[in-house]
């Protein structure tokens, strides 16, 4: 049974609240600049919580998730899944109170940032102009602005309060009781509107002691390292997958003639250093490892299967690559490779897991980025959205993958003498029954090194249970 039914279930009710009043521009917001990130569920279900708020009201009627499954025409993975976004895009808060027989959530809309919050947030603004290019990017900046009013020429005559009014003093207000005009009724609160949060980034995200061990003293004071630098820091480290080594220099680069870290200019300099590394692209906004609404494994892992299942659930692909290479970084194609499929097919990370497992096995332990391609594609015609589902998609259609990958090997394999049997997972392996003494056979000893060093990452998980951190 899928994780988000122990997280909500259609009987569970919920009531709306908003966090200070929102406006008709704040859903104009939303539709133009959050909903080419989240998606149109995420919109449909954020302005649906919002409707059901009446008007002059803080709070709205309780409901059960059955009822929003029928109004939105979505099953309760969706909702679930629409609200991990919500809540992490910024736009939902939410709050559970357990008891014996029944569960009741608060669900806390926020108002999205203004227009100009988000285009210089520094990082939201970064994934919408990516995900919408340039010339949609802008006609949206020109559609939330208008033209500036010059005033210079103008004079301001505008009248302070004490010129305007006057005060009777003391002896009129007498009968007042000051207390009184300041007091509100015990349980209720005023209508407000609250101003919108930034989306932070802890800074445990970034190793802190890394970057300040390679900065002098003298060069780069550590007083320079304000709170709001700190925060700047470990955005633009989570953004463009920036380490603390590469992040010296552009914090160098930031450096003013008056001993000033200039936030802007560090950047500009990330951004640079973004481009260059990945050829004039920028980052896209895309879930780090596989979301928990499409996670399978048990808890804990009862068998082998399970615990490998568990392992490709909980890390990232490039965190998967490193532990293949033993901790060395993977190379910039291999990661470009891994990337342009994610973002193409919209495949969940742990079924890129999946493939890289599969297909390191079947092309000598490189990354063959027209084979990834070519699976990728029909995994998503097939709407792979779990790890195990990818295990058993490979396996059934492994004959027409042989065939992909002989066409493409085939003019090779005639000039050599000897001619090795594909390798293939355990995981496929196990469900198999028909395995020859062949097709376990290893011929040559360069592809038994390569291949050990993924065997050994499945026996670490098949011992310890697979409780790997899911990091960048």
């Amino acid at each position: 049974m899928k994780q988000y039914w122990n997280e909500v279930q259609p009987v569970d009710s919920f009531t709306i609240t908003m966090n200070g009043i929102l406006h008709s521009h704040d859903l104009k917001i939303i539709t133009t600049l959050y909903q080419p990130l989240m998606g149109p569920i995420c919109t449909s279900f954020y302005i649906t919580l919002f409707n059901k708020i009446e008007n002059n009201r803080i709070w709205s009627e309780e409901w059960n998730h059955y009822h929003l499954m029928n109004e939105l025409s979505i099953n309760l993975e969706e909702i679930y899944h629409a609200r991990l976004k919500l809540e992490g895009i910024g736009l939902l808060n939410t709050y559970i109170k357990n008891e014996e027989q029944s569960r009741s959530f608060i669900y806390e809309l926020n108002p999205p940032l203004s227009a100009d919050e988000f285009f210089s947030d520094g990082m939201l603004n970064i994934y919408l102009y990516q995900k919408l290019g340039q010339s949609h990017f802008s006609r949206l900046k020109r559609g939330l602005s208008d033209n500036k009013l010059d005033t210079e020429q103008f004079h301001n005559i505008t009248r302070d309060f004490q010129d305007v009014f006057e005060s009777l003093g003391a002896s009129s207000l007498t009968n007042i009781d000051v207390r009184e005009v300041k007091a509100l009724e015990e349980g209720k609160e005023f209508f407000r509107r609250e101003k919108a949060s930034f989306i932070e980034i802890a800074e445990s995200e970034f190793d802190f002691d890394l970057l300040f061990s390679g900065l002098s003293e003298v060069m780069v004071p550590r007083k320079l390292f304000t709170k709001e630098v700190r925060a700047a820091i470990a955005k633009l480290a989570y953004l463009y997958s920036i380490n603390a080594v590469d992040m010296k220099k552009i914090v160098l680069s930031s450096l003013t003639a008056e001993q000033e870290i200039d936030i802007e200019e560090m950047r500009k300099a990330a951004r640079d250093w973004f481009q260059v590394e990945h050829d004039g692209k920028l980052p896209q906004l895309v879930d780090r490892s596989q979301p928990v609404f499409n996670r399978e494994s048990l808890q804990p892992p009862v068998t082998q299967e399970d615990r490998l299942i568990a392992y490709l659930e909980s890390i990232s692909p490039r965190q998967f690559l490193i532990d293949l290479g033993e901790g060395t970084e993977p190379s910039m194609s291999d990661l470009q490779a891994i990337e342009e499929v994610m973002f193409q097919q919209k495949l969940p990370p742990g079924v890129i897991n999946v493939m890289i497992h599969y297909v390191m096995l079947k092309t000598d332990m490189k990354l063959s980025k027209s084979y990834l391609e070519k699976i990728a594609s029909h995994w998503a015609r097939k709407k792979v959205t779990t790890v195990k589902e990818a295990m058993e998609l490979a396996l059934k259609e492994h004959r027409q993958y042989q065939e992909w990958a002989n066409s493409k090997k085939e003019s090779t394999q005639k000039r050599k003498k000897a001619i090795r049997t594909e390798q293939l997972p355990d995981w496929f392996m196990a469900s198999q029954n028909q395995a020859t003494p062949a097709q376990q056979e290893e011929t040559t000893t360069d592809f038994a090194e390569r291949r050990r060093r993924l065997e050994a990452i499945q026996q670490k998980y098949k011992k310890n249970g697979g409780e790997k951190g899911g990091t960048n």
